[in-house]
């Protein structure tokens, strides 16, 4: 019987390697001669629905998937072929069921109860897995095992359906600590690993002093003697044993004096011991004694460390912030900034680390005036070019210092178009002299001139609200870009530029040069994805939104096997974060935002007939009255710190900061005095830039939120619209019903919040959401009333009713065509096209959109309508009628509407005249529409610019290719959009 195993597990070798490679035909074929043979045999029929689903067959899949699982297969290889299968359809839960079976006939066996406990882990039932790891460890009692239990307990307290409940939680994690003890007692502790679980639980228990004492025991010194300091220090901060960790830190300090985050402990552990007025020996516990221990390691310093003298700057950043009077200060915060630049401004970093304290310069004057005195001890003047790199650096920290303290917010647009011009200068003379000879992976020293010059051109076109300067901004880029091949930072720039400017083409072309891949298409894929939707070019949307989706879908797969290696290695401590690293991922605005544009995109990009679109969309269509969209778990994971900003603060800010300004409050000297209660409270360093981003990116993701939220509800409004009129069921009537009124409560709630667009005065700020595009078309006149006709279709009451929806759906129509009309007008009017084309091309794409989900709509109910029998009866008031095939949706309707018992059915070819009419004042429009595309100008450059760009000696080419990316785009465009206006056409019955 072992041989003749052996012997079909030879066989199927091949029938694996072709589903593998993909040649799922062949596969079937070679499965279909062995089951002639042997038709029992589990894997092959295992593999045989696995090579359907491959091939998209899953109705032929399924009747093998059922046989197999009543079977309940204990085979190694079919339990592997159908985890497998499982795990491409999504349905891991029925791989716990496999192997739950199988365990239950084979009780003993060690590999199976793995390859369910690893089930488990992949659905995250951690009680389930305590349980399986019990399990294993009475078969066979080792360490892992127990501690994989442990680690089950843990999760359950941690991350389990009952964390959100402190008192189970606590009881979890209590017993998970005495699962432990008693491994202690019985000295049966074996690695590190197992040390660092206790220390864990012993920590989320609060329980900071028995973990302390473990980890300063010889227990913990014997198992993990490796143990990273940082745990003594995080340990002795919530023990507020503020002198023994302030002893610690300077040891760490004289040994390591550049280690930034050890001055930050050791300062916040002085000014605590100033707060608790104690004086324990061997620490600092004021803030002379703090200053002159930073003092003396400058000093003793072999060579010159940032550390040390950032560290200056925080003690007095926090003196100030604590408000300490300005004679007990050890220096003025701008004088102590002009040392720090003397010293390292020849540093990359120096004007980062200025900007962290640049806030505590007041008043804001005060700044301007600091990065004056910079640059005047440059001795450089705009006729004067720097005479080595170092002294290129230091000017560009003073410009980048200079911008951040707002000199370049109060000058005029002339001036500023001579700062840009000065700095395209700078950047071409540090190329040409610094520049040369690089790898092709640096960056060029004199790239920041080019990056900071298209900035301020930027910031000069908006307030002329011109294109001009927007345009030599986007040919300096693409100079820099040419020299600097992988500059992200200037191709992160020309993709917000055009963005800003609504070119798609061009945008598109940028972030393929940014080869954003795996989870920065997540954390990063909002900088473009954002955009495309209505952007002109639905099947360039189609397809990143397609390479989007497919890291989702797959990732979620790979990620489930991350915690699988974790238990293997026993590295319990990074499972926590794993186990969130899945949520967010699974639950990630981008990939929920993108899955709903996707399945809009999919009806709006269609370019076959209506059979074809709805085959299209039975392969990927979702009950739309399930919400599969968790939205108390959605989570924003977007890189706001991706762009190097040195725009200034605006108006509003400072203005907030100067009324949280106080009088200087006198804190006594030697620390004989207490400090004022703000000092328990005192923010980090960085941190009023950290709340800036925070508020700007929490502002952004509300509208954002409320964009999915809308864009969600017109997704599932419409698609159940069309199963309505597919299935004709009364349980879709009433759904349909739900979804239409949800969309109106959402359309009017989210209009009451009158969100208001994020500023694009800078460059590098977010892109305004385009729910403020949504918000300014009738999209919730036109789908509520097109709703509300597709509703009365389908009950089929009153014909006067039915009238008038249907003239309103055709005064939508027309609405929508002077909407687009108006918009193309206006564009022509306007003084600078390019300028006004965004918001043109916005406009535009979202009135075609809103025409092309009508016409799917509409399609549809012509398409159930046209099939109606040529008599129809009327069912009465007091006659029960015959379901069918024809009359089941007016008869539902009757019975289900207490209110129409009195009232006779429309019969369908009425109803079809009243769709047909909407459908031909479609087509008419859409014609319309066509012809205003064909009169839409495309935006011109100026032939200044190239002569502009000759006078500031960079390559013509760059102006060309501008200029011809511009033409292109829009001439590009337009042929695109005609085209999909056609397509919407053949969506149509030729009799029409």
């Amino acid at each position: 019987m072992q041989q003749e195993d052996l012997a079909y597990e030879r066989k199927l070798r091949p029938i694996w390697e072709s589903i593998e490679i993909g040649n799922y035909k062949k596969a079937l074929q070679d499965v279909e001669k062995m089951l002639k043979k042997k038709p029992t045999l589990q894997c092959a029929r295992a593999l045989k629905a696995w090579a359907y689903q491959r091939l998209g067959r899953t109705e032929d899949s399924a009747p093998l998937i059922a046989a197999l699982e009543e079977e309940q297969p204990i085979e190694a290889t079919t339990l592997h072929a159908l985890t497998l299968y499982y795990k491409e359809t999504q349905r891991l839960d029925k791989i716990c069921t496999l192997f739950s079976n199988a365990v239950r006939q084979v009780p003993g066996s060690e590999e199976l109860l793995s390859q369910l406990f690893i089930a488990y882990m992949r659905i995250d039932d951690f009680k389930a897995l305590q349980s399986v790891a019990l399990q294993l460890y009475k078969l066979r009692p080792r360490n892992s095992y127990y501690f994989w239990a442990v680690m089950s307990v843990v999760l359950q307290a941690l991350r389990g359906p009952d964390a959100h409940n402190a008192q189970k939680a606590q009881l979890l994690l209590v017993l998970a600590q005495r699962m432990v003890d008693k491994f202690i007692a019985e000295n049966k502790l074996e690695g590190a690993q197992e040390a660092q679980l206790y220390l864990q639980i012993l920590q989320e228990q609060h329980k900071y002093s028995e973990a302390y004492d473990f980890l300063q025991g010889a227990l913990c010194q014997k198992l993990y003697p490796g143990a990273p300091v940082y745990l003594r220090i995080d340990l002795l901060k919530q023990l507020n044993k503020w002198g023994e960790l302030n002893r610690l830190l300077k040891e760490l300090l004289l040994q390591e004096q550049d280690r930034w985050d050890y001055y930050q402990d050791y300062i916040n552990s002085t000014f605590e011991l100033i707060r608790a007025g104690e004086k324990p020996d061997g620490a600092d516990y004021t803030v002379e004694m703090c200053h002159e221990f930073l003092c003396d390691i400058i000093e003793a310093q072999p060579k010159k460390f940032r550390g040390p003298y950032l560290a200056r700057l925080e003690l007095n950043r926090r003196m100030v912030e604590q408000r300490y009077a300005e004679e007990q200060l050890f220096g003025k915060m701008s004088d102590m900034l002009a040392e720090y630049f003397e010293l390292f401004a020849d540093k990359p970093c120096c004007a980062l680390d200025m900007k962290l304290f640049l806030e505590f310069v007041k008043p804001a004057p005060e700044r301007r005036t600091l990065a004056t005195k910079l640059m005047n001890g440059l001795g450089l003047s705009s006729a004067t070019l720097p005479a080595s790199k170092e002294q290129m650096q230091r000017h560009i920290c003073t410009l980048q210092i200079a911008r951040y303290s707002g000199a370049h917010a109060i000058v005029s647009e002339e001036l500023l178009h001579a700062i840009y011009t000065s700095l395209s200068l700078h950047y071409e003379h540090g190329y040409n002299a610094y520049g040369q000879g690089l790898l092709v992976t640096d960056m060029g020293p004199s790239d920041a001139y080019a990056l900071l010059a298209a900035q301020i051109m930027y910031e000069r076109a908006y307030r002329m609200q011109r294109s001009e300067p927007a345009i030599e901004a986007l040919c300096l880029l693409n100079h820099l870009l040419g020299n600097s091949v992988n500059n992200f930072h200037g191709k992160l720039l020309a993709l917000q530029l055009y963005h800003r400017l609504g070119l798609t083409q061009a945008a598109q072309s940028a972030y393929e040069t940014l080869d954003i891949k795996h989870i920065q298409l997540d954390s990063l894929g909002y900088l473009h994805c954002a955009q495309l939707a209505n952007a002109g070019f639905p099947a360039l949307a189609k397809a990143t939104y397609e390479q989007t989706l497919y890291f989702f879908l797959n990732d979620i797969d790979a990620n489930s096997e991350f915690p699988k290696a974790l238990y293997n290695f026993g590295t319990f401590s990074k499972l926590v974060e794993i186990v969130d690293f899945r949520s967010r991922l699974a639950n990630s605005y981008h990939f929920m935002l993108v899955t709903v544009e996707t399945l809009l995109l999919m009806v709006v990009s269609s370019g076959g007939t209506l059979s074809q679109l709805l085959a299209a969309y039975r392969q990927t269509r979702r009950k739309p009255a399930e919400d599969r969209i968790r939205w108390d778990k959605l989570h924003d994971n977007r890189d706001l710190t991706i762009f190097v900003s040195w725009d200034p603060p605006s108006d509003e800010e400072e203005e907030e900061e100067e009324k949280k300004k106080d009088k200087p409050m006198d804190n006594g000297t030697g620390g004989e005095k207490e400090a004022p209660a703000v000092a328990a409270v005192t923010k980090p360093v960085g941190a009023t830039l950290e709340e800036r981003r925070e508020r700007l990116q929490k502002r952004s993701y509300e509208q954002d939120y409320d964009l999915l939220r809308l864009r969600t509800g017109l997704s599932k409004m419409l698609f159940s619209l069309v199963e309505l009129h597919l299935s004709r069921t009364s349980v879709e009537c009433s759904a349909a019903q739900q979804l239409r009124d949800d969309w109106v409560t959402v359309a009017a709630d989210i209009r009451s919040k009158q969100h208001a667009p994020i500023s694009g005065r800078y460059l590098v700020n977010l892109l305004p959401s385009r729910l403020h595009l949504y918000l300014s078309l009738p999209y919730e006149r036109v789908f509520t009333q097109l709703a509300d006709f597709a509703l009365d279709l389908w009950k089929g009451y009153s014909i006067e009713q039915l009238t008038l929806a249907a003239d309103k759906c055709s005064g939508d129509v027309t609405a929508i065509h002077e909407t687009m009309k108006r918009a193309i007008e206006t564009y022509h009017q306007s003084a600078d096209l390019l300028w006004h084309w965004k918001m043109t091309h916005e406009l535009v794409n979202g009135c075609i959109e809103m025409i092309s989900l009508m016409v799917f709509l509409l399609a549809v109910c012509y398409d159930k309508y046209l099939h109606a029998p040529t008599s129809q009866a009327q069912p009465s008031a007091g006659k029960k009628v015959k379901k069918g095939p024809e009359n089941s949706a007016p008869s539902t309707a009757t019975t289900t509407n207490a209110s129409n018992d009195a009232s006779s059915v429309v019969p369908e070819r009425e109803r079809l005249v009243l769709v047909t009419k909407v459908l031909r004042e479609l087509k008419q429009t859409i014609n319309a529409m066509d012809l205003l595309l064909a009169s839409w100008k495309p935006p011109l450059v100026e032939d200044s610019l190239s002569a502009a760009i000759e006078r500031m000696s960079l390559n013509p080419k760059c102006a060309s290719t501008v200029q011809s990316t511009i033409a292109e785009n829009a001439l590009t465009e337009v042929r695109e959009l005609r085209k999909l206006l056609k397509d919407k056409l053949k969506l149509m019955s030729k009799a029409i």
